[in-house]
């Protein structure tokens, strides 16, 4: 018997239907289902999840069980489950807990009903999994065989781990995949993050002036999806090499406090807390809107919002502050806009960051024991398979060496 927590079991039938659709785009993983389904790499393990509940990561979920995996998995945000797509997974017999619009209490007491199974694996989306571990249940550290981390804001917190002595078992940085942060990390965030700012507020992009803070991966790809939607793109960065990155991009480049006097749109992709301040805040214009796609909800000061200014709800994931004498408007209650308020990433792109997962979990089983107690990237060879993988799925086929051009780029005589 499974043991879940959700919204409404009786949503099952659509939340199945949804799954099937991701199914039909994510062929990549498919064919990684079906090396599992006879291999079975993970027969008699127990892998715990703390990730988006969205009908991609049922794929993934199905993918690791067809594995031989007993599986539990909890939502990673309180706004990203997709209430449909948890109901099929528990009617399915998964081990489920989430449901959108979760309250911080019950958010942490999910990731301790995924604790409670013991896991021998865990994937993490955010580190909210792997730091509960480490802080509250140590008895289990021994067991573990490793981790996966799928977001840039929870490698950073890995990274601070580490430079503690505070990680205790090995963990593969998925996101730092060039198959993940190239592709869901551009595309994926770019299109998506589009998508939820449209559903919260049905705004016309063309011809505003949209500031993007923070000009990584994520950055670019929101900042080119904005560009190409006929917006005035304005990029805010703290590091020069993106900074100038940024200009050569074609984009304006300014600090906070003056792209905030201008700004029509502001959206936050950074990893850090409060890029926007109440300082900023108030230097806005009236009705600019507000929207984050970093992963926790502190990129924008609510807490500061909340305290200070009178709240209206307009509308589904859309809420008014009045300023002063002006009216800003925050999606999402700032948490990840793109899930908050759609349906993040399109299952295309999900597809390769969740292959990534999938091989990551198979290559901590193969090398049980062998590996350090540390934050570990794919070897080049696994991005490569998946990028293949995908390129085969959308019927795409590329050139080989020759053997002369193999012993070229393998030697150093031949010259000019």
């Amino acid at each position: 018997m499974s043991s879940y927590s959700i919204k409404d079991i009786d949503l099952a039938e659509q939340g199945k239907l949804n799954i099937e659709l991701a199914e039909q785009r994510m062929q990549a993983l498919a064919k990684i289902k079906a090396r599992f389904a006879k291999e079975q790499p993970f027969k008699g393990l127990t892998i715990g999840l703390a990730l988006h509940v969205t009908k991609e990561t049922a794929v993934l979920v199905r993918t690791l069980i067809a594995g031989g995996a007993k599986v539990a998995i909890a939502s990673c945000n309180p706004l990203s489950t997709q209430d449909d797509v948890a109901a099929a997974l528990a009617s399915d017999g998964v081990n489920v807990f989430g449901y959108k619009g979760e309250g911080k209490e019950d958010y942490y007491k999910f990731i301790e009903s995924v604790i409670s199974f013991k896991p021998d694996i865990t994937i993490d989306d955010g580190c909210d999994l792997i730091s509960s571990i480490h802080t509250k249940h140590k008895d289990l550290l021994p067991k573990l065989i490793g981790g996966c981390e799928e977001t840039t804001t929870g490698v950073i917190r890995l990274h601070a781990m580490q430079n503690d002595g505070a990680l205790k078992y090995p963990v593969i940085a998925v996101n730092d995949n060039a198959t993940k942060h190239l592709f869901d990390n551009f595309y994926g965030t770019g299109q998506s993050t589009i998508d939820g700012i449209l559903r919260a507020t049905n705004i016309l992009f063309a011809g505003k002036n949209v500031v993007v803070c923070g000009y990584g991966d994520c950055g670019k790809g929101v900042a080119l999806k904005a560009k190409g939607m006929g917006s005035n793109v304005i990029v805010t960065e703290v590091s020069a090499l993106r900074a100038l990155q940024a200009v050569m991009d074609g984009f304006r480049v300014l600090p906070i406090i003056e792209a905030a006097k201008i700004g029509d749109v502001f959206i936050t992709v950074t990893g850090n807390k409060n890029v926007l301040r109440l300082e900023h805040i108030k230097e806005m214009k009236n009705g600019v809107v507000l929207a984050n796609s970093g992963h926790f909800d502190n990129e924008i000061d609510v807490a500061g919002l909340n305290k200070n200014y009178k709240k209206r709800k307009m509308r589904p994931f859309l809420d008014e502050y009045t300023v002063g004498n002006k009216k800003i408007y925050l999606c999402a209650e700032g948490r990840l806009v793109n899930l908050g308020a759609a349906e993040g990433h399109p299952s295309e792109v999900m597809s390769t960051s969740f292959c990534g997962q999938a091989l990551a979990c198979e290559y901590l089983v193969k090398n049980k024991g062998k590996l350090k107690a540390s934050v570990i990237t794919l070897p080049k060879e696994i991005d490569d398979e998946i990028a293949s993988l995908q390129l085969d799925a959308m019927e795409i086929k590329i050139d080989s060496l020759t053997e002369e051009q193999k012993k070229y780029l393998s030697s150093w005589e031949e010259g000019t």
